[in-house]
């Protein structure tokens, strides 16, 4: 499907360098900014206390979210789950405060925000022990606030959903490499492995710069950019090599130029749907998939850019020729193997 066909091939090779010196300098930006501020990570990486509440009919996230930075904490995570009245609330660590403090203090507050009161229960567990338990009674006599669970995630914790997710994104990459190199050849994956890496980088980048919150979300959608970039490199990989069996005399430089600009119109089709949908998440989706939506709108953005500036660059200049990716044919002997 296309909307709209190029007749003239645009000669995006000859302007490669350019490009190419500036990803250089918005990488090493990137890189800059990730050594000197760092990243700014969420409770499941640097630990912290998780509590679990419900409410009698669905939560107003927006208003938990004022009361918690009413509280102090600058970004307090705030999810629904399960149901609209389901709440996980994600807290830092503060030092020399208890979790059961931190979510006791947390619960009170929740509490009067829904003008309520807490008092002591005594409620009876499954084991048939007393435990006196804190509840939210409105002036009718009902539970305004319900504490599920509370749970603190420790610091350790943490180091290993931090050291499961490199492993992920180093999994996923050689995972591409070897793709690519089967399908294509070594000088593809290369190139469209550091390309993916520019893309991955410049995320990290932008989240160390703003200080947004990373947490497992941006990392579920850094991981989900890899996949999306890698799509696109191979259609214009596959593109240049049926080129080079279209046009034997053109050369490297006419043969890449003609592969993108053939695949444009697919591109448009192809981003600007999923952009859009991204955009909606960013838009309406709260600020439970604002991040996600944030890593992916600025993956998607330079993926596009990547793919044409980066990857296709990068296997020129390493040398690849139309022998790479096609087999030259034997000639047959004229004698057919006989004998004089």
């Amino acid at each position: 499907m296309e909307f709209f066909r190029i007749k003239k091939d645009i000669p995006f090779m000859r302007h490669a360098l350019i490009f190419n010196v500036i990803s250089a300098v918005t990488f090493l930006a990137a890189v800059f900014f990730l050594f000197h501020k760092g990243l700014h990570l969420s409770v499941e990486f640097k630990g912290g206390t998780l509590m679990e509440v419900k409410y009698p009919k669905a939560a107003n996230l927006e208003g938990i979210r004022g009361t918690l930075i009413a509280m102090g904490y600058e970004e307090p995570g705030v999810t629904s789950f399960d149901t609209a009245r389901d709440v996980m609330i994600r807290l830092p660590v503060e030092k020399g405060v208890s979790a059961a403090n931190t979510s006791q203090r947390v619960f009170e507050a929740l509490c009067k925000a829904e003008q309520g009161t807490t008092k002591g229960i005594d409620t009876v567990t499954a084991k048939g022990e007393h435990v006196i338990k804190s509840a939210c009674m409105d002036a009718a006599g009902s539970e305004a606030v319900v504490l599920q669970k509370v749970e603190f995630v420790g610091p350790q914790v943490g180091e290993e959903l931090a050291q499961n997710g490199l492993n992920a994104l180093v999994m996923v990459i050689l995972g591409v490499m070897i793709y690519l190199a089967i399908r294509f050849e070594w000088k593809y994956a290369v190139s469209a492995i550091i390309a993916n890496l520019h893309d991955v980088v410049i995320i990290l980048g932008f989240f160390a710069f703003f200080q947004w919150e990373f947490s497992l979300t941006v990392l579920a959608a850094i991981l989900a950019v890899l996949g999306y970039s890698v799509n696109e490199s191979v259609v214009i990989f596959d593109r240049i090599r049926e080129n080079f069996r279209k046009q034997r005399k053109a050369t490297v430089h006419e043969v890449i130029d003609s592969a993108i600009t053939s695949t444009i119109s697919r591109t448009i089709i192809t981003h600007g749907s999923t952009q859009m949908m991204v955009l909606s998440m960013l838009v309406f989706g709260g600020q439970t998939l604002h991040h996600f939506a944030l890593a992916l709108t600025i993956g998607i953005c330079f993926g596009i850019y990547s793919s044409v500036f980066v990857a296709a660059s990068i296997a020129m200049w390493l040398g690849v020729k139309r022998e790479d990716l096609i087999k030259p044919v034997k000639e047959k002997d004229e004698t057919d193997g006989a004998v004089v």
